[in-house]
């Protein structure tokens, strides 16, 4: 009987050794994916001040932080919190060491995050996210917008799944644009919240929704027919100018959409579509927009998204470092790839090599031939013990690739047969 409760505590993830080293590589992919598109890692404190982490925080996320109080001080005067993003964490980042990085600074992140959310299935407090950026000082060239989704599309192709990850790309200009096109600035908020959650809803609640916030019949038409469109950026673009709106702003998010298509398409990915209902919730992005999704798994929403933004550091500095990133949520990733089975679970093992023994006379020479595993680069252990063969077999297994079985024959001859398990 257990003397205490011993479960992870809730929004926690806690997985058996098997299953942790699936987590792994799918961790290891997207780490090498990275790298391969020349981003660097940097790994940035868990800890941070409280007042880097509040000074653009707000609402919901101010109440999701926690805050770290040492034994002898109360949390009242804590000085201390756990980061919830890598963002904030870079922006300081990037101020403390400006004058040694080399711009565009081409960055990720892999990390564990905290935030106090009620945790639900597949909803963590303590998750790991993957993330890419790019900073540049004044102006980044509009190439890396392409450059960050393309390295996230590939980060998604290392996990091997059973079903199609799509892009959907917008640009935050169109429909400001469009809404200063139509002198709908002021209800700029609300219809940015109405489309963004247009998917989760009837089409009538939609509209409705902007029935309630006043938006005329003509301008509520307009709108329901922009939230439509998607496909391919040309098809999107004529659908927009066929709206009747026209301006400076509208204008320069088509051309920077149609770039930023055009690159991927002839780089070669042609799971990408240009999807008006993407405006991303975060009010800081400004340009290119992307959500990936599963298109034959809808329910499960978003399995990646980031955008544009012209000022990253701009709480900490009075330098401006316009940039653009990415994010993968591993841990609920996972979570619903696991549950949908979308991942191959049993392709992996632990180790590559485990040595078994017969006897324990057999041990110093299996010392020897786990050692000769690792000089070539294997993961090896030896399984000792008094079991009996078959139960030291079942047991390698589990942990293992392969094994080698040393016995009296091998210890004599020096040579040994690997034995690949299915």
């Amino acid at each position: 009987m257990k003397k205490i409760n011993t479960s992870p505590i809730s929004g926690t993830q806690e997985l058996l050794p098997e299953i942790q080293a699936v987590f792994d590589k799918l961790k290891t992919g997207v780490s090498e994916k990275y790298h391969a598109h020349g981003f660097l890692n940097i790994e940035t404190p868990i800890l941070e001040r409280t007042e880097i982490l509040l000074a653009k925080a707000g609402g919901d996320t101010e109440k999701q932080i926690y805050k770290v109080a040492k034994t002898n001080e109360t949390m009242e005067d804590s000085t201390e919190a756990l980061r919830f993003d890598h963002t904030v964490p870079l922006a300081r980042y990037i101020v403390e060491h400006e004058s040694d990085l080399s711009f565009p600074f081409k960055v990720c992140q892999m990390g564990e995050n905290f935030r106090g959310e009620r945790a639900q299935r597949g909803r963590f407090r303590e998750f790991y996210q993957c993330d890419v950026d790019v900073n540049e000082r004044e102006n980044l060239p509009l190439f890396y917008d392409a450059d960050v989704i393309s390295t996230l599309l590939d980060a998604f192709s290392s996990f091997e799944l059973k079903t199609p990850v799509l892009a959907r790309i917008s640009n935050r200009k169109i429909l400001k644009g469009i809404l200063s096109g139509l002198n709908l600035q002021e209800k700029s908020t609300d219809i940015y919240s109405i489309i963004d959650h247009s998917e989760k809803v009837p089409a009538e609640k939609t509209e409705a929704a902007l029935d309630e916030i006043g938006v005329s019949s003509g301008d509520k038409e307009k709108l329901l027919a922009f939230i439509e469109l998607n496909g391919e950026a040309s098809k999107v673009v004529d659908g927009i100018k066929a709206l009747g709106v026209e301006n400076e702003i509208l204008s320069e998010g088509l051309s920077e959409l149609t770039e930023v298509m055009e690159m991927l398409t002839s780089d070669g990915y042609t799971n990408i579509v240009a999807d008006m209902k993407i405006v991303r919730g975060l009010d800081y992005y400004t340009g290119t927009v992307f959500e990936f999704v599963l298109p034959e798994h809808k329910d499960i929403g978003s399995v990646c998204g980031g955008g544009r933004y012209e000022n990253l550091a701009e709480y900490f500095t009075d330098q401006k470092f316009p940039g653009v990133g990415g994010s993968i949520g591993l841990n609920r990733l996972f979570f619903v790839l696991r549950e949908k089975k979308l991942i191959n679970l049993e392709s992996e093992k632990p180790l590559d090599v485990a040595v078994v023994p017969i006897s324990d006379k057999e041990n110093q020479y299996a010392m020897t031939v786990a050692s000769e595993m690792r000089e070539k680069g294997s993961s090896a252990t030896v399984v000792a013990g008094g079991k009996k063969l078959g139960d030291k077999m079942k047991y390698a297994s589990k942990i293992a690739k392969s094994a080698i079985v040393i016995g009296d024959a091998e210890v004599a001859s020096k040579k040994y047969r690997i034995k690949e398990f299915e």
